[in-house]
């Protein structure tokens, strides 16, 4: 572990290899597991103000289960997207492979919304932890997505090298660039 500002971070991220393989996996992540997607409490007001224009994008089921739940849950004191029947995301969809895919982030591809989708999803396989002091940045193992560790070891792709992009929207570009260095004081 190594402390960048009010992170701490796993060397995890730096030291394995991720790139997401949708052919092998088909999306399980969004289907699979326990509960929903963590949210934010500033991601609350965002779905509430973008699900009219995300809805057309969602499947009958997703809607169901939304319009029963709400647009989030908690679950132990926190946030989360609800599910249909205690499985599937409520804003998962399925592309013409039967691939899952996120019903808010079709909506955002295609131009009807600016948020691409919640940042516990932008950021997998990193999860966060917060606590009072800092936030913990770690790499979650999950045996659905052994398929895209194997992947990211053949491209050579480090998970915070996947993950850019989230981890600027989370943490900003200065905090991402001095993630560079140490990733470079690891590789000499």
């Amino acid at each position: 572990m190594f402390q960048l500002g009010k992170t701490i971070v796993s060397e995890d991220i730096i030291e394995k290899d991720f790139v997401c393989n949708l052919n092998a996996c088909k999306g399980k992540c969004c289907i699979d597991g326990e509960a929903g997607a963590p949210l934010e409490e500033n991601e609350l007001q965002i779905l509430l103000d973008i699900y009219p224009r995300i809805k057309p994008f969602l499947r009958k089921e997703g809607i169901e289960a939304i319009e029963n739940q709400g647009l989030f849950i908690t679950n132990e004191g926190e946030y989360e997207t609800p599910l249909i029947n205690d499985k599937d995301c409520a804003y998962v969809i399925f592309d013409k492979n039967n691939t899952a895919k996120c019903g808010i982030e079709e909506a955002y591809n295609q131009g009807v919304i600016k948020w691409k989708k919640p940042i516990s999803c932008h950021l997998y396989p990193v999860r966060l932890m917060e606590y009072s002091e800092f936030t913990a940045v770690n790499y979650h193992k999950w045996p659905i997505c052994d398929d895209a560790c194997v992947l990211g070891k053949e491209l050579q792709v480090p998970v915070y090298k996947f993950v850019k992009e989230a981890l600027i929207r989370k943490f900003g570009k200065n905090w991402y660039a001095e993630l560079e260095k140490v990733a470079d004081s690891f590789n000499t």
